[in-house]
């Protein structure tokens, strides 16, 4: 029996130490050179948005609208 105690015990510091090392080891590879950052970044595409389309009619404009149909609507009835 080792002196850390079961199995599991190990096992589970084992786990530990590899959660902790490899964040903090991809930090330290990233930030202490930026070229690494940007050979990463670069392999990557980034998204492009579509043109921007036509914008909606404002609430005015809308209204109007809605006024005009009515009035048409009215003048069809008579």
């Amino acid at each position: 029996m080792s002196s850390l105690g079961t199995s599991k015990g190990v096992l589970e510091i084992a786990k530990f130490a590899i959660y902790v090392t490899v964040p903090i080891g991809l930090m330290y590879f990233f930030a202490n050179n930026s070229q690494n950052m940007q050979r990463f970044m670069g392999n990557r595409p980034y998204v492009v948005y579509p043109p921007e389309g036509p914008r909606p009619p404002s609430p005015e404009e809308l209204r109007e609208m809605a006024r005009e149909i009515a009035r048409k609507r009215n003048n069809s009835q008579e």
